[in-house]
């Protein structure tokens, strides 16, 4: 939640589905994209990451709940069919094809507001 930077952008070149590990780097593989009801039991980030930092003190920065230290992203999901519901521990998932649109219109060190 609240005011968050964008301090980086991964996956530029990268295909729709593509499947980034904990390090945020493309493994060379894709994902199955699921639209009707379909959990998984990984929670993979998909196509794009765009990584924030939490700009408001205890909110979203600061020990515990910073947004930079926790990983908070947003980027794309297998379960595109999830969308609008919780399904992650603090990032924003998108459908693929809408974190590409977005991932193309924002920049570095742009302002991002989170709300419920």
């Amino acid at each position: 939640m609240g005011i968050h930077r964008i301090v980086q952008k991964i996956g530029k070149d990268a295909p729709l589905g593509a499947i980034f590990d904990g390090k945020r780097r493309y493994i060379g593989k894709t994902s199955t994209i699921y639209t009707d009801d379909t959990r998984l039991s990984e929670n993979y980030e998909l196509t794009r990451i765009i990584w924030l930092e939490g700009l408001e003190p205890g909110i979203n920065k600061g020990n515990g709940i910073d947004s930079y230290k926790r990983l908070i992203y947003i980027h794309g999901t297998a379960e595109e069919g999830l969308i609008g519901t919780p399904a992650s521990i603090g990032c924003i998932r998108m459908k693929n094809s809408d974190v590409v649109e977005l991932f193309n219109l924002v920049s570095i060190g742009m302002n991002v507001e989170i709300r419920e």
